[in-house]
């Protein structure tokens, strides 16, 4: 299959449209009735022969799901084609509808939350970035609760949402939908779902940001990562996702992930991390670190987001920063790709997404250190959602949910008449 190629001359990562119908992945852990929405997500508007053909159905089978999502009002039918050349029976084809329902997300991050509209297709409808003044859970859960009407009441369009998403770093359960542990939060085994939940009136669905990011690239994303990655988030906190079998991992304590503490430098930050690791992977690269490395050098920044604009603004000072933190960066995802061997380590850190240099710097790192990875500039690749990384991952942790179970308990899904 031609791979395209992007206009520095590497090749473009693959996205779910490319992909062909007979490419689909059978790996997906999904019902039957999350099977079919799938392959209309990937493939619509798409026929139900075609469907049947995808997924391995009968066709008795994906008339009968095409049946129960037009009911529920999650896929429409559009107007009625011919069969190919214009030969056989006409058929009419299915897609996803957007215009009944929306799903929210909310991602708590250390300094702000970002709350989100999303469609049923995975765009972003309307985000807003709200800053904490102050991080007690009960107060950072009721800003969620209140803020979340009003974006419905002025983006939503008449739509209902069916379910809250919401992601955040470090330690969580989504079984219990609780934190476990976030220590920049302060936060330990907190409810968010049955709190936001109560506050609501939704169905609250809870996962760690790299693990909802990792769901969002499967569902309509990077598509390699639907049967095999590694996804390395660098924020404020630095953690990792694993995708195997086409399923996302969480570890029987929802544990996996935590790659903070990779010994991957010597300390140059200025700062020790809790861990006692010397140069280790959150103090190296985190953005507090890239602040303080910044003020070292004389740079007028006082936030993260500051730093970046210099750098992309041409800043030598500012992206010499950026590179260095894609080469300590680097450093780690070799250490994962010899780890795990996935088919792709999907690497979301925003100077990677934004400044070319900086991917160039990771890629040349993993050559140098992976005995495993033959081909950087395939295995190696950005966040399909720069931009609107922290708007993507608490919508994700919802639409996942949706996905793979479509007609389990949704309260807000009525019949459609």
């Amino acid at each position: 299959m031609h791979t395209p190629k992007t206009a520095a001359g590497h090749r473009a990562p693959l996205r779910r449209s490319d992909i062909p119908p007979a490419a689909a992945n059978p790996l997906r852990r999904a019902s039957g009735t999350g099977a079919v929405l799938g392959a209309v997500l990937d493939h619509g508007p798409v026929a139900r022969s075609t469907i049947a053909r995808l997924t391995g159905l009968s066709p008795a089978s994906v008339s009968g799901h095409c049946a129960a999502l037009l009911e529920r009002g999650l896929v429409r039918e559009g107007p009625e084609t011919a069969g190919p050349r214009g030969l056989g029976r006409p058929h009419i084809p299915v897609e996803i509808d957007t215009s009944r329902f929306l799903v929210a997300g909310a991602h708590i991050a250390v300094p702000h939350t970002t709350l989100s509209l999303m469609d049923l297709s995975g765009r972003i409808v309307a985000e807003e970035r709200r800053p904490h003044d102050g991080t007690a859970p009960g107060r950072i859960l009721a800003r969620v609760a209140d803020g979340l009407p009003r974006l419905l009441a002025a983006h939503g369009a008449g739509r209902t949402a069916l379910a809250l998403g919401v992601a955040t770093g470090h330690w969580v359960d989504p079984e219990a939908g609780a934190v476990v542990h976030h220590p920049q939060l302060g936060w330990r085994d907190v409810p968010v779902r049955d709190e936001l939940a109560r506050a609501t009136g939704v169905p609250v669905h809870l996962d760690s940001h790299a693990r909802a990011l990792a769901r969002a690239e499967q569902l309509f994303g990077e598509a390699a990562t639907r049967a095999s990655a590694v996804v390395l988030f660098v924020g404020n906190v630095v953690d990792a996702a694993f995708v195997t079998g086409g399923a996302v991992h969480q570890g029987p304590r929802f544990g996996a992930g935590n790659v903070a503490h990779l010994p991957v430098g010597a300390g140059s930050a200025g700062a020790s991390c809790a861990c006692g690791t010397a140069g280790c992977l959150q103090s190296e690269v985190s953005e507090p670190a890239m602040v303080r490395r910044a003020a070292e050098r004389g740079l007028p920044v006082a936030a993260f987001a500051e730093l970046l604009d210099l750098a992309v603004g041409g800043d030598p000072t500012a992206a010499g920063l950026f590179r260095q933190r894609a080469r300590l960066t680097g450093r780690a995802a070799a250490v994962l790709l010899d780890m795990f061997d996935p088919e792709v380590l999907v690497v979301v850190e925003p100077g990677t997404g934004r400044l070319p240099s900086c991917m160039d710097e990771l890629r040349a790192e993993v050559r140098a250190r992976s005995q495993v990875c033959d081909d950087a500039d395939r295995s190696v690749v950005p966040s399909s959602f720069t931009g609107s990384v922290l708007a993507t991952a608490g919508g994700a942790v919802a639409l996942g949910a949706l996905y793979d179970d479509p007609l389990g308990p949704w309260p807000a899904l009525p019949a459609v008449s």
